[in-house]
């Protein structure tokens, strides 16, 4: 397929990211798989380097302006890289290689697809139960060291929110994002949601790259897809960001919640399979033998 095809792929990701802020791994590794054909370990390990890539640039951001809260980075990746770099192991020895597991993919990336979906459709009705569970619980605001205290109390709950993320993500390339900030905020409903958000960035850039090394390390990984697509989304992602003010964000956010919901329901109900293997014996030798017979 010619590259322009996947360079327009990463501009319309890239567009979509800019306008709502949707994570580009719910938006690429469907793209890739249901309209450009790319078999679905390739389009999930390319996505999550695509993934640390163009979220690297946004956590440098969050870092800048002092939003990332680095306690809770490293208790979720002392969860979510140990599960992640055991996941792929277990893919790749116990499920007989990428041709074998690719149905699992498919059908594991068809659920997230349907509930990230579901998370963009009701986002609103989502964030106004967060507020009212902060506000239920807010007081005076905590210091750095009440802060601490708190994190260290609950860091067992990171710690296994990591390992989940780790699974879950190294599987589809879906859901760094929005599932840490749900969990993030029901842990911790007074830390600021831009702190929260913050750090959920910097660990996706740590879970997503360990992910997509381990992908590349299995041959998971096309590296010229991959360019291509950076080529198509990173111009994309500035044009829709200086454009999301003058367009009808919620209305956008809704169709791509829909057709998420549809793509993945279509995963889950028609997997991707393995190809039959290819018969080793020769034409001429099936003819005779059917001849003989």
């Amino acid at each position: 397929m010619s590259d322009i095809y996947f360079i327009v792929a990463g501009a319309i990701v890239g567009f979509c990211v800019g306008v709502t802020g949707v994570g580009g791994g719910s938006l690429m590794t469907p793209i890739l798989i249901s309209f450009l054909r790319v078999e679905p370990h390739i389009a999930i390990g390319t996505d999550l380097l695509y993934a640390a890539i163009s979220k690297f640039c946004g956590s440098l951001v969050h870092a800048k302006k002092l939003n990332i809260v680095w306690p809770i980075v490293f208790w979720l990746s002392l969860g979510s890289i140990p599960a992640s770099l055991g996941t792929s192991w277990a893919l790749e020895h116990f499920m007989g290689g990428a041709k074998e597991y690719k149905k699992l993919l498919t059908i594991i990336l068809g659920a997230m697809l349907v509930v990230t979906g579901l998370s963009i459709v009701f986002r609103h009705k989502i964030e106004a139960f967060f507020n009212r569970h902060q506000h239920d619980v807010a007081g005076e605001a905590l210091s750095t060291d009440e802060h601490s205290q708190v994190i260290l109390k609950h860091k067992g709950w990171v710690v296994l929110m990591g390992v989940a993320l780790g699974v879950l993500v190294t599987l589809s390339s879906v859901g760094a994002g929005a599932f840490g900030i749900m969990a993030l905020v029901l842990l911790f409903p007074k830390l600021p949601m831009i702190r929260i958000i913050g750090s959920d960035v910097a660990h996706a850039v740590l879970l997503t790259l360990v992910a997509g090394l381990a992908h590349m390390k299995s041959g998971n990984v096309d590296t010229h897809l991959l360019m291509m697509l950076l080529i198509g989304s990173i111009p994309a992602i500035i044009v829709g960001t200086l454009l999301s003010s003058h367009l009808p964000e919620r209305a956008i956010r809704k169709v791509l919640g829909v057709t998420l919901m549809l793509l993945g329901t279509n995963f889950i109900v028609n997997p991707v399979k393995a190809k039959a293997p290819v018969s080793s014996v020769p034409p001429a030798t099936v003819t005779h033998t059917i001849h003989k017979q």
